[in-house]
């Protein structure tokens, strides 16, 4: 989203008033144990399952374990969009942040493959691959290329297609303009799929959908019904072509001002969150299913060749991956239910 010059003034304000409480924070207590204050960011509003069934749950279970963590939520971008604000974890400004995958490739490539279509079967595919020891490679390149930790990953969701007539099989893509996030990833899901990507501002993809701009686009459930494109769309198509995450990442430079004890409650409050924050997104997912089935519109459609488009993705990753994103791939589709 563009800012205008007074918004960007204000966020930098923010983050400015944020760094002097981590630093007045952190200095020598943290580090022996003392009251640190830390700052956890994000782009979604308060509302979202990220902020309600997420950071939210974080400051609720490091207050109950008392160990001298305080945590300040700034939530709906107002310490800047995503690129703006993981410069800041790296910087040391920002404590903590939510980001995805696709934003954090464009400063460490190879962690972009958890974005690629199809790379997991779903949340406990996930899941089960991130806490494996096949990861640890993936977290420690991160670690030394940015400065940054990654505390854990947080389900956001699958991922799917709507347009004005049902996706069933990669045929049905045929001579459709699909809106993409402009980013390599997202551009490769779509030609791996035999897609035609479109790229339009998320915030301009409603207009572009009412007015023919483009023929469909591709969201997990709760963004297509919050973002109100059902109502210029007759059909939702479950390809779950996509395991939305999230990645929580926290700053070196704070993390180091924490002793053991803090560091090991951090990590506990987060990865705990985890299960608590799968099953609120799964909750308004099928919430939102239940009204559209019950209001008739959208038409959803559950009856989608998944084995023909994830044949098609992985024939076309295997084909163009190469060094470490090919290996990462390879290991998350080897370790696949």
């Amino acid at each position: 989203m563009y800012r205008t010059s007074t918004a960007r003034r204000l966020a930098g304000a923010a983050v400015l008033a944020v760094t002097a409480t981590a630093l007045a924070a952190c200095g020598e207590d943290g580090a022996s144990g003392g009251t640190v204050t830390l700052s956890f960011a994000n782009s979604y509003p308060t509302s979202h399952a990220h902020n309600r069934c997420g950071t939210e749950l974080v400051k609720e279970k490091l207050d109950a374990a008392d160990v001298g963590i305080e945590v300040e939520i700034f939530s709906d971008s107002q310490l800047g969009d995503d690129a703006g604000r993981f410069t800041s974890v790296m910087a040391g400004d920002i404590s903590m942040d939510i980001q995805g995958s696709s934003a954090l490739a464009s400063t460490y490539e190879p962690i972009g493959v958890f974005d690629m279509a199809y790379a997991f079967d779903g949340p406990d595919h996930l899941f089960e691959w991130f806490d494996s020891g096949e990861a640890d490679q993936l977290k420690e390149g991160f670690a030394t290329e940015t400065g940054a930790h990654i505390l854990d990953v947080w389900y956001f969701g699958m991922r799917h297609f709507s347009a004005n007539s049902p996706i069933r099989t990669p045929a049905d893509l045929e001579g459709l303009r699909m809106r993409f996030p402009d980013s390599p990833v997202y551009l490769d899901n779509a030609e791996a799929m035999g897609a035609e990507a479109t790229a339009v501002a998320f915030e301009e993809v409603y207009l572009s959908l009412q007015q023919g701009i483009v023929d469909g686009q591709e969201n997990p459930i709760d963004t297509i019904q919050s973002m109100s494109f059902n109502e210029v769309q007759s059909h939702v198509s479950l390809t779950g072509h996509q395991t939305g995450s999230q990645m929580i990442v926290v700053s070196d430079a704070i993390w180091q001002t924490l002793s053991p004890e803090q560091q090991e409650a951090l990590t506990d409050a987060v990865h705990e969150t985890r299960a608590e924050n799968l099953q609120c997104i799964e909750d308004d997912t099928d919430a939102i299913l239940e009204e559209w089935a019950a209001n008739g519109s959208p038409a959803v459609v559950d009856d989608v060749d998944r084995d023909a488009f994830q044949t098609m993705t992985e024939q076309y990753f295997l084909e163009n991956l190469e060094g470490e994103e090919l290996e990462l791939y390879e290991s998350i589709r080897n370790s696949a239910p």
